[in-house]
C-alpha cells in the first residue's frame, strides 16, 4: 500500500472491498454464537465484552495483518489502557457493534472496520449479519447482500435529500437523552424509529432514513466506518460547529464527543449539538432487552 497522502481513488475502492470480505467473515462468527450460549463480562467501562467480541477481533486483525502489513490496528477489545497515539494511517475495529443488543438476541449489531488517513476515513466496511446486508466505501458507497459469509454484488446507493413528508431520524434502544431529543425538536421529524449499533449509519447512507444524533459518548471504533460510508453516499457526519469528527486526535481513551449524522448535508446549519458529550450510566447486562 502506497502512504496515506498518495492513496488513490482506484486503491480506496479495493481496500474498501477487502474490508466487505473481512467484515463478512467475522460476522459469520457473530452469526454462530447469536441467540445461543455467548459467555460475556463488563469491562472497566461497564460496556460488555463476549466471546463473540474477541473471537471476531481476532479473525480481523489477522486477516488486516495479512492484506495490509505494516498498518497500525486500533481495535476495541485490545485498545482498553493503549496510550499509544495511532500512526498517521491506521485501521479502526469495532468487531461487534450493539453487543447489548446481540446479547439480547436482536439482529441490529454490526462490524466495523475503516482506515483512517489524516484524521479521516478513507475506506470503510460496515456489515450487519444479522440483515444479511453490507456497505462499504471507497471514494463511492455501495451496499451488497451478505451471501455465504461473504459479501454479494454491490450496489451503489445515496442518501436522499430532506423529504416533504418529514425526516425519519434514528435513535438507539439503550442511550437516550435529552439533549438529543432538544437537537431533534427543531427539525421537522415526521418518524422516529429504534435502531442498534452502526447500523443507522447504514440506512442513513441507502436513503431509509435521514439522522442520526448522539449526544452521549461513543468511541471512535464505534463511527469511524459509519461515518465515511455515509459520508461517501452524498451525507456528512458533523461534530458541534459543524465540522467532521477528526480520528487519532481524541487522546487514549478515543472517545468521540456529540456528533450528527445526516442524510442531507443541508441539515447541518438547523443543528445546536452540546459541546460535551453526556455520560449516562451503564444499564446491567441483566436488564438488557430490545
Amino acid at each position: 500500500m502506497t502512504g496515506a497522502a498518495t492513496i488513490s481513488g482506484p486503491e480506496r475502492e479495493r481496500i474498501a472491498a477487502a474490508l466487505a470480505e473481512i467484515a463478512c467473515a467475522a460476522g459469520e462468527i457473530l452469526r454462530r454464537y447469536h441467540r445461543g450460549p455467548c459467555p460475556h463480562a463488563l469491562k472497566p467501562d461497564g460496556s460488555p465484552s463476549s466471546a463473540a467480541d474477541v473471537e471476531a477481533e481476532d479473525l480481523i486483525v489477522d486477516a488486516l495483518a495479512g492484506r495490509f502489513p505494516g498498518i497500525a490496528v486500533v481495535a476495541e477489545e485490545r485498545a482498553q489502557g493503549d496510550t499509544a497515539r495511532p500512526a498517521d494511517l491506521f485501521f479502526l475495529v469495532d468487531p461487534l457493534d450493539g453487543t447489548r443488543d446481540f446479547l439480547a438476541g436482536t439482529p441490529d449489531y454490526s462490524v466495523n472496520i475503516a482506515l483512517v488517513s489524516g484524521a479521516r476515513p478513507v475506506a470503510a466496511a460496515l456489515a450487519a449479519p444479522g440483515l444479511g446486508r453490507v456497505w462499504w466505501a471507497g471514494p463511492a458507497t455501495l451496499e451488497g447482500p451478505v451471501i455465504a459469509g461473504r459479501p454479494g454484488v454491490g450496489r451503489p446507493v445515496r442518501a436522499r435529500p430532506v423529504p416533504e413528508s418529514g425526516l425519519v431520524a434514528l435513535g438507539s434502544r439503550r442511550h437516550g437523552d435529552p439533549e438529543t431529543a432538544t437537537c431533534l425538536a427543531a427539525l421537522p421529524v415526521a418518524e422516529t424509529r429504534q435502531v442498534g449499533s452502526a447500523l443507522k449509519f447504514g440506512l442513513i447512507a441507502a436513503g431509509e432514513a435521514d439522522i442520526y444524533v448522539r449526544c452521549g459518548p461513543t468511541m471512535e471504533w464505534d463511527t469511524a466506518a459509519g461515518d465515511h460510508i455515509v459520508a461517501a453516499a452524498g451525507g456528512c457526519v458533523v461534530v458541534p460547529g459543524g465540522g467532521p469528527i477528526r480520528y487519532g486526535q481524541h487522546g487514549p481513551d478515543h472517545r468521540n464527543g456529540p456528533f450528527a449524522a445526516l442524510g442531507d448535508p443541508t441539515l447541518a446549519p438547523r443543528l445546536a449539538l452540546p459541546a460535551r458529550a453526556t455520560v449516562r450510566p451503564t444499564a446491567p447486562l441483566s436488564a438488557a432487552h430490545p
